[in-house]
């Protein structure tokens, strides 16, 4: 509505711009309705699926140029093309997942780094600190030239 485009949209984008940080590319408000009315909760810089079915289809600029405006060495520039080893180290192990998100096959066949962020490692157990546990052991199967990985996520269920 009115007052979210002219009091959080815009005024993001202005604030950012008289910072010397003007922003290009697409930015997704997550927002909460309170009784004070909307409250921003988070901004992202991506698109997350549920949120770009529901805006995309309201864009009225080409999306392709906003893409290119907005993907030069995302977050930093990086190399493409390391070869990735340890996969059948999840051959037969039903509670251990390994998502392909940015990699790709050389010409050689071989699967390797493709983007900035190459691979999702998952796993289920009995509880969260397990399941984060082996998530987190099945990530050193995985090599590969200049790998970085977050040890973040999920941090809090260990210190609970």
């Amino acid at each position: 509505d009115d007052f979210c485009k002219k009091y959080i949209y815009q005024a993001t984008v202005d604030a950012m711009a008289a910072e010397g940080r003007p922003f290009t590319g697409v930015i997704f408000f997550g927002l909460m309705l309170t009784e004070d009315g909307p409250k921003v909760l988070e901004y992202n810089a991506r698109f997350g699926d549920p949120e770009a079915q529901v805006v995309l289809p309201r864009m009225k600029n080409d999306i392709i140029d906003v893409m290119e405006a907005a993907s030069d060495g995302y977050p930093v520039s990086y190399e493409k093309g390391f070869p990735i080893t340890g996969f059948e180290k999840f051959e037969g192990k039903d509670d251990y997942y390994c998502f392909h998100a940015g990699t790709a096959f050389d010409k050689e066949g071989r699967i390797v780094t493709n983007g900035g962020r190459v691979l999702g490692i998952t796993a289920t157990g009995k509880d969260l600190k397990e399941a984060r546990a082996k998530a987190y052991e099945a990530t050193e199967w995985i090599d590969f030239a200049n790998k970085y990985m977050r040890h973040d996520i999920g941090k809090a269920i260990d210190e609970a």
